[in-house]
């Protein structure tokens, strides 16, 4: 193991946090239609929970509405079902051929409430970032102790790994800005 390996490695976690505070982000509900609200559902067909995508095609027919056509008749009600369990609070219309679901708007209650979800989710990624950063740092100690680099050589890849944690922290916050915008747009 060396200085590079540690950097790159580092750098490519700290990647996997922002992409994992993307994915967390695209759940939380703006006011919007996605079919970002429903991957991560799970439905009961014939006794195994299969995400909803899986069952049946997922359609934005307009922004303030989702249409779920499952492929098979019996997968109506396990979708319905799995809608009304989850924690979205929203109600499915079945008519038989389709499941709709209708997007109210958003209060300014249940916007806060959001903007304090993506906060959470914004310091947990701040949180993974930190403790790639304290890997990095013990992993580069070690090369020191073990004489395979110099002190002055740790100092300077300490460095460089704070500035990728600023880097990512710096890009967290972004994200989280944009979100928060959008959430509070009415």
């Amino acid at each position: 193991m060396d200085i590079d390996t540690i950097l790159l490695d580092a750098e490519e976690r700290m990647g996997k946090a922002v992409a994992s505070l993307d994915k967390d982000f695209s759940k939380l509900r703006t006011g919007r239609a996605t079919t970002a609200l429903v991957d991560g559902i799970k439905a009961d067909y014939y006794g195994t929970p299969t995400p909803i995508a899986q069952m049946a095609s997922v359609t934005i027919p307009d922004s303030r509405s989702i249409a779920i056509q499952p492929w098979d008749k019996n997968g109506f009600q396990a979708v319905e079902k799995a809608i009304l369990k989850s924690d979205l609070g929203l109600t499915p219309i079945n008519d038989g051929k389709i499941i709709r679901i209708n997007i109210p708007p958003l209060t300014e209650e249940r916007r806060k409430e959001l903007v304090k979800v993506g906060r959470k989710y914004a310091e947990d990624a701040r949180i993974a970032v930190r403790n790639v950063r304290r890997d990095a740092n013990d992993s580069l100690k070690k090369l020191e102790k073990g004489k395979e680099i110099s002190e002055d050589e740790r100092k300077k890849a300490e460095e460089d790994v704070q500035e990728l944690t600023n880097k990512y922290v710096a890009e967290i916050d972004k994200h989280f800005q944009e979100k928060e915008k959008e959430i509070l747009a009415i």
